[in-house]
């Protein structure tokens, strides 16, 4: 839950959190250290890895959790000792499976979300419906994960919280910071799997593809307007993907265009 300008004045006056390190709220856009400068984007590049995708047979539940589980732990191994080198302090997050809506998950009624990541138990949760695992073949389910992952490394690393109270004077300014949190999310996605790919039996047809499901999820879901069009998706994605750098996923200080 993100805080209005004013509230954001009210907790700052009252000496709970200080934006910036002012004491005062900073102007729009953003200029919060927390989320400008994090000590995330210096730690370097990724360290290259392996990681074996498992088979899932269409609609198989039981092959579905193993394939998430061990991408799970890839990212764990992967996020632990990027972590440790730069000095930056690690916690994995739980795994959690959804199967059906109207399901709970961090005290909410689950929709028809991809998944999900609940900031207070540092626990996610993937959706294994019907619909997402029919044909899990393409590397939609690994890219979903790795987002959601990203938002754990938002969390651990002080972006969340940053993000949470970085003052806003209206909704459409609220929802340009929505943007700019998933699209970090998904360039994070991005830098883990450049991280793997040379360990997947994966061609560049597969990457391809991706990025057509990338941009079209996002392009049908952009009335909501708080995680970026789909073309803004794929950028940022193929950004992460590319450079293998945190560093390429300050989505805070660039221009409006690139998290519209």
């Amino acid at each position: 839950m993100k805080f209005p300008f004013y509230a954001v004045i009210s907790v700052v006056l009252a000496g709970l959190v200080i934006v910036g390190g002012t004491g005062t709220a900073s102007a729009f856009p953003i200029k919060g250290s927390g989320l400008t400068k994090n000590k995330l984007y210096r730690s370097g590049p990724l360290a290259p890895s392996a990681c074996a995708e498992k088979p899932i047979s269409p609609g198989n539940v039981a092959e579905a959790k193993a394939y998430v589980s061990t991408i799970h732990a890839c990212l764990n191994r992967a996020w632990a000792d990027h972590f440790a080198k730069a000095g930056l302090r690690f916690g994995r997050p739980s795994l959690s499976f959804v199967t059906k809506t109207g399901s709970r998950f961090c005290g909410e009624k689950w929709e028809d979300q991809a998944g999900t990541y609940c900031n207070k138990t540092k626990r996610y949760a993937i959706n294994l419906g019907k619909e997402m695992i029919e044909d899990a073949s393409d590397l939609f389910l690994m890219e979903t994960i790795g987002h959601e992952y990203g938002h754990h490394l938002q969390n651990i690393t002080g972006i969340q919280r940053g993000y949470v109270y970085e003052p806003y004077r209206n909704k459409k300014e609220e929802l340009e910071q929505s943007r700019r949190y998933e699209l970090q999310a998904e360039c994070l996605s991005g830098v883990f799997m450049g991280s793997i790919w040379e360990s997947l039996d994966r061609t560049e047809e597969d990457w391809a593809y991706l990025m057509e499901i990338v941009q079209d999820s996002g392009d049908e879901n952009t009335k909501l307007k708080d995680h970026g069009k789909g073309r803004n998706q794929r950028y940022w994605l193929s950004k992460g993907f590319t450079a293998g750098n945190p560093s390429a996923c300050n989505t805070w200080t660039v221009p409006v265009s690139l998290v519209a």
